[in-house]
């Protein structure tokens, strides 16, 4: 089994969200892509900018799907 990495930017002051960004890469698992999407949540939020994520109040949510007969050549783990 695959598993897929959406990550969705928000902003508190809106309260909208932009469309899920598909992670390139595919998980073997559902820890570590759960991992991957703190992590590169923590990541897009750091290069967003101290200032921007606080005055627009942006959070990062994100879902990782199970997916079946994806191209294993692109998983991570």
């Amino acid at each position: 089994m695959n598993y897929v990495l959406y990550l969705i930017l928000c902003s508190g002051i809106t309260n909208t969200c932009l469309p899920p960004y598909q992670y390139p890469d595919l998980f073997v698992d559902g820890y570590s892509c759960m991992i991957a999407g703190n992590t590169e949540s923590i990541l897009k939020l750091e290069e967003i900018g101290y200032e921007s994520v606080n005055n627009n109040k942006y959070f990062i949510k994100f879902i990782c799907n199970e997916k079946e007969g994806l191209d294993s050549w692109r998983r991570k783990r």
